[in-house]
């Protein structure tokens, strides 16, 4: 079994690996080529256990992600949510891989909303927001960097300290992209200049001013994963010309951001393509300049699990990681 670490997985594979991975993995989601069961949730006495499993269908490619949820563990010197994918052999059924679940969730989050943005936002983008700096932020930064060359990005969150720090580290660390990184002292005037809006928070309140959001802007909502969580503006999902999700299983069942304009009749469950479609008919992404197009993601074991297996090819070939 190949045991990969973070720090192995960000010596050789991308955030373009991961985001190339992430549109295959929804494709053939789209195209019923997965076997995704329900997540399984265990309530243990000093925390909660989550499994969820995926299988892709053809090459055989199965995989687990499981989820802790320990409070108690940073007394412990441990992580509270500790996280781990593991892999199959297509070949013997036996466990080939255990990577840090943990990156590979943050690296698929940030890469899906890459996926999204590439395949949504105008191709002369060049003013982002970020709108919170949590753990999943890092990876949700690189992502809209990576495909689209940003001249400005604005960074937000509601703690000022933190937010300020985040961007400070940021721009040391993504100095290599060459874009003005700055903390937002003016929400409302950021986002009436953004292209591109990612908001990765899971607020039970909308984090940002609907009604300022200009014509031919791409939204992602990527924080918000429970029906009482409602990061994005009705008035955005409403007014949006092309609406994503990355399953529709998923997000109707889950974002609340989603599920309540719905409940309201204000769009349909008709009027959302899934990701995967996209990747399948680029015909159906943005036709102008002036859409508004809309992302919303609550997350899949399809994306873990392909991810994990691409991740764990390309560590056998390169010779990275420690056997057991």
């Amino acid at each position: 079994m190949l045991i990969l670490t973070a720090n192995d997985i960000e010596r050789f594979y991308t955030m373009k690996d991961a985001i190339a991975a992430d549109k295959q993995a929804l494709k053939i989601y789209s195209q019923g080529n997965s076997d995704v069961p329900l997540r399984i949730n265990f309530d243990m006495q000093k925390g909660q256990s989550l499994f969820m499993p995926a299988h892709i269908k053809g090459s055989d490619i199965v995989g687990i992600k499981i989820v802790s949820v320990f409070p108690d563990n940073p007394k412990l010197g441990k992580p509270s949510v500790p996280a781990q994918v593991l892999m199959l052999d297509p070949q013997t059924g036996e466990v080939c891989a255990m990577l840090d679940g943990t990156f590979v969730t943050q690296l698929r989050t940030g890469a899906v909303q890459g996926a999204a943005t590439d395949l949504l936002a105008r191709k002369n983008a060049s003013r982002a927001v970020l709108i919170g700096t949590g753990g999943q932020a890092v990876s949700q930064l690189e992502a809209m960097l990576t495909v689209r060359s940003l001249t400005d990005v604005a960074i937000f969150d509601i703690d000022t300290q933190k937010a300020e720090q985040f961007t400070e580290e940021m721009k040391y660390r993504f100095a290599h992209f060459s874009t003005n990184l700055y903390f937002s002292k003016n929400l409302d005037d950021d986002i009436s200049q953004a292209d591109i809006i990612t908001s990765v928070t899971t607020s039970k309140v909308v984090t940002f001013n609907g009604e300022k959001v200009k014509p031919g802007t791409h939204v992602n909502g990527v924080g918000a994963y429970t029906p009482e969580m409602h990061e994005i503006p009705e008035c955005v999902v409403e007014k949006a010309n092309i609406r994503v999700v990355d399953t529709k299983e998923g997000v109707f069942a889950e974002a609340g951001d989603i599920i309540d304009p719905i409940k309201q009749q204000l769009v349909s469950e008709d009027d959302f393509l899934e990701l995967g479609d996209l990747v399948i008919d680029p015909t159906q992404c943005r036709l102008n300049d002036q859409q508004v197009t809309l992302f919303k993601t609550v997350g899949t074991a399809v994306l873990d699990v392909y991810i994990g297996y691409d991740i764990y090819l390309k560590a056998k070939e390169k010779g990275i990681g420690t056997f057991l």
